[in-house]
């Protein structure tokens, strides 16, 4: 009889083992980063995240959104760390504002990207570079 785990599965089940039950902060290929507690894992990385929240970032301001218990599929994560409990997890000036106003401020920042990119669009013809 065979077995599905190889090498590399027995070394990513050992790293990810050592994360069970702490504070963990994951990125997500789509750059969402999700904070919570590591309750469960498979050999493919998917995971389980109680208390779960993503941390919105825009400029100066920040927001965790609420998400509750949360699966993440293995193939989106990017990166897994542990957080430490000890030390303040953002830098103080920092504003925690309400998940109105980061969805406020998201969309004005992705208003004026899109406005610049529109900008450099329409100048292509100048040859700047």
């Amino acid at each position: 009889m065979s077995s599905w785990a190889g090498p590399e599965d027995v070394f990513l089940s050992t790293s990810l083992a050592s994360y069970l039950d702490k504070k963990l902060l994951v990125l997500l290929r789509d750059g969402r980063k999700l904070l919570g507690i590591l309750r469960s894992f498979d050999q493919f990385a998917n995971a389980v995240l109680e208390g779960a929240c993503e941390r919105v970032i825009v400029g100066d301001l920040y927001c965790d959104i609420h998400l509750g218990l949360y699966v993440i599929r293995g193939e989106n994560v990017v990166l897994i760390g542990e957080l430490d409990l000890e030390r303040q997890e953002l830098p103080a000036h920092m504003i925690c504002v309400s998940e109105a106003e980061i969805r406020r401020a998201q969309k004005a920042e992705r208003d004026a990207t899109d406005l610049k990119g529109s900008m450099r669009k329409r100048m292509e013809f100048l040859d700047l570079d």
